[in-house]
C-alpha cells in the first residue's frame, strides 16, 4: 500500500480512502451484517487505512456496522465520521450544527463506533444558520478534549473554508470531485493548497458512472438509490454524458486498465494530498480500485485528457434540489 499526507496536518491514510456508506444507504438496499463485515475486513487485509461514515447514513447502521467490524484493528486504522443533519424519526429533515448537537453526535459516534476518540469529524454539511466560527470553536475544544483528532468540513466553499481555519485549523475538505465534477479546482483546491489543507473527493467515480457499468436502460429504486432523484441520472441526461464514458474507455483500454481505474488515477494525479473515498461495497469492487493506485497516467496522458474534457459539456445537475441548498 502506498500512503498519503493530508495536507499539512500530519495525518496519514492510505492512498485510496473507502467509502463505507453503501454497505448502509444511498446507491441501493443495505447489504446483510455478515457480508459488510466480510468487506471492511477485506479492505483491511488489502492495506486501505482509511474509512469513511457518517451519522446519517442509514441513518446511524453504517457507524455501527464500522464499530462492529473495525473495532479488532483500531489502532491501525483513521476513522472518520460526520455530524451536521436534523435526525428525526430515523429521517434527515435539516441540518443542525448547534455546538451542543455537534457535542451529542460526537458522543453518540464514540459509542456507535466502539471507539475512545474520532479521528477525523466533519461538518457534513454547511448550516447557514450557525456561524462556521461557533462550528470550527467547538471542534477546537473537542479536540482539546481528546474526543476527536481532526475536524474537516464537506461540500464547504472556499470563504467558509478560511473562516474556519482561522478559528480552529482544518485538517481536510471534503467535496465532490471526478471527472465530471471539477467545480473544487475553481476556489477550493487552492485555498486548501495554501493553507495545508487536504482534500477528500466524495462520489470519485460519479457515483457509479464513470465506471461505465451505467446506461439508459439503468434503473434506479427511488427507496434505496438517491440517484433516482439526480438530475444527471435521467436517461436524457445519461445519454448526453456518454462521451465521458467513451473516452474514459479508450484511455483504459490504452492503458490495459479499467475505466474505474483511470477515473481514480486521475484524481490522484491532481495533487499528493488528494485521497478518494470510492464506494465499495463488494471485494471486486476494492480489488478493481486499488489498482489505481499504481497506474501511472503522464503528463502525456492527463493532457489529452483535458483537451478532450474540454469538449464534453456535461448535463445535469449533480445532486437534487435538495441536497444542493444543503451545499455552500
Amino acid at each position: 500500500m502506498k500512503y498519503r499526507q493530508l495536507g499539512r496536518s500530519g495525518l496519514t491514510v492510505s492512498a485510496l480512502g473507502m467509502g463505507a456508506m453503501n454497505l448502509s444507504f444511498g446507491t441501493g438496499s443495505a447489504v446483510d451484517e455478515q457480508t459488510g463485515i466480510n468487506v471492511l475486513h477485506a479492505a483491511v487485509d488489502r492495506g486501505i487505512t482509511f474509512f469513511d461514515t457518517a451519522q446519517a447514513y442509514g441513518p446511524y447502521t453504517n457507524e455501527i456496522l464500522i464499530g462492529k467490524a473495525l473495532s479488532p484493528h483500531r489502532n491501525n486504522l483513521i476513522i472518520a465520521t460526520k455530524f451536521g443533519f436534523k435526525l428525526e424519526n430515523g429521517a434527515i429533515t435539516g441540518l443542525d450544527s448547534r455546538p451542543e448537537n455537534i457535542r451529542a453526535v460526537a458522543e453518540a459516534s464514540l459509542k456507535s463506533l466502539k471507539t475512545d476518540y474520532i479521528d477525523l469529524f466533519y461538518q457534513h454539511r454547511v448550516d447557514p444558520n450557525v456561524p462556521i466560527e461557533d462550528v470550527a470553536g467547538t471542534l477546537g475544544d473537542l479536540i482539546k478534549e481528546g474526543k476527536i483528532r481532526h475536524y474537516g468540513l464537506s461540500e464547504a466553499g472556499a470563504a467558509t473554508i478560511r473562516r474556519a481555519h482561522a478559528v480552529t485549523p482544518v485538517t481536510v475538505i471534503q467535496n465532490q470531485y471526478s471527472l465530471w465534477t471539477r467545480e473544487p479546482e475553481t476556489e477550493v483546491l487552492p485555498v486548501c493548497e495554501a493553507l495545508g489543507i487536504g482534500f477528500v473527493p466524495w462520489g470519485p467515480l460519479g457515483t457509479g458512472f464513470l465506471t461505465g457499468t451505467i446506461d439508459t436502460s439503468t434503473k434506479f429504486d427511488s427507496s434505496t438509490d438517491l440517484r433516482a432523484n439526480f438530475p444527471r441520472f435521467t436517461p436524457e441526461a445519461i445519454k448526453a454524458n456518454m462521451p465521458l464514458v467513451s473516452m474514459l474507455k479508450d484511455v483504459a483500454t490504452r492503458k490495459n486498465a479499467t475505466p474505474v481505474q483511470v477515473a481514480l488515477a486521475w484524481l490522484l494525479a491532481q495533487k499528493p494530498w488528494v485521497v478518494p473515498i470510492p464506494g465499495m461495497d463488494k471485494v471486486a469492487y476494492i480489488d478493481d480500485n486499488l489498482q489505481a493506485i499504481d497506474l501511472e497516467l503522464s503528463a502525456e496522458d492527463l493532457a489529452n485528457m483535458d483537451t478532450l474534457l474540454a469538449g464534453i459539456r456535461i448535463q445535469g445537475n449533480r445532486l437534487d434540489d435538495g441536497l444542493l441548498s444543503m451545499s455552500e
